[in-house]
């Protein structure tokens, strides 16, 4: 069950029993003499309800956790990175259904967005946006284009320690200095699709290792989770492209900082790389 849908019925049901408790049950415990001591769920309900309504409030409205699970964000993100996630930079939304409720922001290009992924929204991914509504994007040997001007990509080293194989590039989108991989193997050429209203385009940093909108929906057109076919678009086989975008309403807030490095449980969590996402 999603973790959010526990903690709201959690609140309610705490809620509920203080709320009995402050108007109704404490009234008539004074009224009677001796007063008797509160029951063990009115007990529980007076010093659970605060805690889970500030932690509901702030992982709601203000910041998330989340933790890295996979290297497709590399080199900006790595296995094992806890984040905190702004809630609301995008706007506010509700914790069950995910609906916005108050408008304060879009994505923006080069952001690095949490989203509930299209087609299973219990699994939260992490992507750059690299396209907003309107915008026309390609991807032709691994060069990325944004509305017919090239994005700047500088080379900076050739199969780097960390990285063997690899390629370490450093692009620049209008909000984002970033780095990126890239292999010398093939990829998936896009040309000139253009991102429809109310959905976002993405791609892991990790270009050639990441499952992003040019892969996750593969041969399966269902527009109303954001896997759209291009029109006039098929690989070679003569299947249709079927791009995969984010739809807006599961969009679920921006990565702002790592506040935690812990890759697996039998090692000591580190503090020692604190920084903000760019």
């Amino acid at each position: 069950m999603d973790f959010s849908l526990l903690l709201v019925i959690a609140t309610g049901v705490t809620g509920v029993v203080w709320a009995l408790d402050k108007f109704w049950l404490r009234k008539r415990r004074q009224q009677r003499v001796p007063s008797p001591a509160p029951g063990a769920i009115v007990e529980y309900g007076n010093s659970f309800f605060p805690v889970l309504l500030f932690v509901l409030v702030l992982r709601s409205f203000v910041f998330e956790p989340f933790q890295i699970p996979s290297g497709s964000m590399l080199p900006t993100l790595k296995i094992g990175d806890f984040i905190l996630v702004n809630k609301f930079t995008y706007g506010l939304r509700l914790p069950v259904g995910n609906q916005k409720i108050i408008d304060l922001g879009e994505p923006e290009r080069g952001d690095v967005m949490v989203f509930r992924f299209p087609l299973n929204p219990s699994i939260n991914y992490i992507k750059r946006v690299i396209g907003v509504p309107g915008d026309q994007i390609s991807y032709m040997g691994k060069q990325l284009v944004v509305n017919g001007q090239p994005v700047d990509k500088q080379l900076l080293m050739r199969s780097p320690t960390e990285a063997p194989g690899e390629t370490l590039y450093q692009e620049t989108l209008p909000k984002a200095v970033h780095q990126v991989y890239n292999t010398s193997g093939p990829t998936l050429n896009l040309k000139e699709i253009t991102v429809p209203d109310g959905y976002y385009m993405v791609m892991g940093d990790n270009r050639d290792h990441s499952n992003d909108s040019r892969f996750w929906c593969r041969h399966q057109p269902m527009p109303e989770i954001g896997c759209i076919p291009v029109e006039g678009r098929f690989f070679a086989n003569g299947v249709p492209l079927v791009i995969g975008f984010v739809p807006e309403q599961n969009i679920v807030g921006q990565a702002v900082a790592v506040w935690m490095h812990w890759p697996k449980l039998t090692s000591l969590p580190s503090f020692s790389d604190v920084r903000l996402i760019h």
